[in-house]
């Protein structure tokens, strides 16, 4: 039989389709599943994806709302604390001692006990703030108050060089007075033999000036010409 009849006898063009299918079945086998299986695979995973994503947001949406509550509701009660005046200080008012009975039982007359402080408690309030003054008044007092002192250096001239300084020098120091204190002294030449006495004293502002002591000076005009005030300093 030639090669021709061969064929002619073959049904294989006849099923052609069947073996088309059977290849198809063949490839997909060895290659794994078409791109349509592939794609339609993908599109389930991004919806499953995209449906959890609105879950979660949706829980997100509430909690935001949660918090947003609870602000709001602290913002209204800060604005109302604001407005709202502080109470004023209320001064804690000493209790009455409760009354005791001599035969030990309790007393059930609310009278005897002042829970919020009576005017005693005023007088006796006033009484220890006085005390309280007067203790602060005597310890001032004690304190040595500060006086004012001042050293003072006087010239006091005679009339010549005959004059007896030194009975003119006894003479000044004989002024005595509260608040007067005598120092150091010396001779001090003025001219044709004459000498001046320049003596220093301390003085008591609030007791003793210089008019004064130039006034008590000047009286032995027997020795004194003048007395003058060479140097005044403040202590």
């Amino acid at each position: 039989m030639s090669g021709l009849q061969c064929l002619a006898s073959e049904n294989i063009w006849f099923d052609k389709q069947r073996y088309d299918e059977a290849e198809k079945r063949f490839y997909e086998g060895v290659n794994g599943p078409s791109t349509q299986s592939s794609s339609q695979s993908g599109d389930q995973e991004l919806v499953s994806r995209m449906k959890s994503l609105e879950l979660e947001n949706q829980t997100l949406h509430k909690v935001v709302e949660t918090m947003r509550a609870a602000l709001q509701k602290l913002e209204t009660r800060v604005a109302v604390l604001e407005k709202t005046p502080a109470p004023a200080a209320v001064p804690c008012a000493k209790a009455a001692p409760v009354k005791q009975m001599e035969n030990g039982d309790d007393d059930d007359d609310d009278d005897d006990i002042d829970l919020f402080g009576s005017d005693d408690d005023d007088e006796e309030a006033a009484r220890i703030k006085q005390e309280r003054v007067d203790a602060y008044a005597a310890k001032k007092s004690k304190k040595p108050a500060l006086i004012a002192k001042s050293s003072i250096l006087l010239d006091v001239k005679p009339w010549d060089d005959e004059t007896d300084m030194a009975q003119l020098e006894q003479c000044v120091r004989s002024v005595q007075m509260d608040g007067l204190l005598w120092g150091a002294s010396k001779l001090v030449p003025v001219g044709y033999g004459i000498k001046k006495l320049q003596i220093n004293c301390v003085v008591e502002d609030d007791k003793v000036g210089t008019d004064i002591l130039e006034e008590e000076i000047t009286k032995f005009e027997d020795f004194v010409q003048s007395v003058d005030v060479a140097a005044f300093n403040k202590i």
